[in-house]
């Protein structure tokens, strides 16, 4: 049976509620609950196939739910494509990012939502500003505003794509990978931009397969199998054996044998 650990943080954010999602005859999510809260990150994890990159695209509005009901704040949404969601300030990250690499970072951040003068001419100036200010709290030492951002490293990438959600007002950011391919350096950069949104009061679900990842910034944990959740865990009540455990046999530990446990033990 799962259960839904509170985590000693803000309000409720999100409340998914037994949300089901069926390519034919295969349920890829099946009757999960999941909640979220102001300032607080949540750790999705599973192996391939778990179900948790479909769970989050029931929220982000890219696969609508079959059944289940989704709550932002308490009030009950349809979330019916990402415009929806955009407007209820839920923003996805992908592990691609989705950046024009043609053009540089303030022409990125407002791309489709671009600042005009009164004549009706691009502002750069305003845009450039604008990216300034938001760049100076989540990376002080992102300096090449002007630089296309194919010549930006991983991080630098990242910190354009956070940025944007951030400025749009997003108060639920789904970041999916969000470390992959980065080097030592580059991850420990976006590590600390994650933990800046969160103490901003952000909530943040972070789908990733580093468990290193998730154990160090993560407030709690859900493991997903086979499209349901096994359980949702405090990271402090926890261990990485345990969430290692439940990934792979899909039950808690209190429920495997020690014939299943025994080999995952280190």
């Amino acid at each position: 049976m799962t259960t839904e650990t509170r985590s000693d943080t803000g309000a409720t954010l999100v409340e998914m509620r037994d949300i089901s999602v069926a390519f034919g005859g295969v349920h890829a999510v099946e009757k999960v609950t999941v909640t979220l809260h102001a300032g607080e990150v949540l750790g999705i994890v599973g192996g391939n196939g778990a179900g948790k990159s479909t769970l989050m695209r029931s929220l982000s509005g890219a696969r609508p739910p079959d059944s289940g009901e989704i709550l932002i704040a308490g009030q009950k949404v349809s979330i019916t494509n990402p415009r929806d969601a955009k407007a209820l300030g839920i923003e996805t990250i992908y592990q691609t990012l989705a950046l024009a690499d043609n053009i540089d970072a303030p022409a990125n951040l407002f791309l489709g939502r671009e600042l005009t003068t009164g004549l009706g001419i691009l502002d750069d100036s305003a845009m450039e500003d604008a990216t300034r200010k938001v760049m100076g709290r989540l990376n002080p030492n992102f300096k090449r505003f002007k630089a296309p951002v194919r010549n930006l490293s991983g991080g630098q990438r990242q910190s354009v794509a956070i940025a944007r959600a951030v400025h749009f007002n997003a108060r639920i950011l789904i970041m999916d990978e969000p470390t992959a391919a980065l080097g030592p350096a580059e991850t420990n950069q976006v590590r600390d931009l994650i933990r800046q949104l969160r103490s901003d009061g952000l909530g943040i679900f972070l789908i990733s397969h580093d468990i290193h990842d998730v154990f160090d910034l993560s407030d709690r944990i859900s493991v997903m199998y086979h499209g349901k959740v096994v359980d949702t865990v405090a990271r402090e009540e926890t261990s990485v054996d345990d969430v290692l455990a439940m990934i792979i046999l899909g039950k808690t530990p209190a429920d495997a044998s020690k014939d299943e446990l025994k080999p995952l033990i280190r």
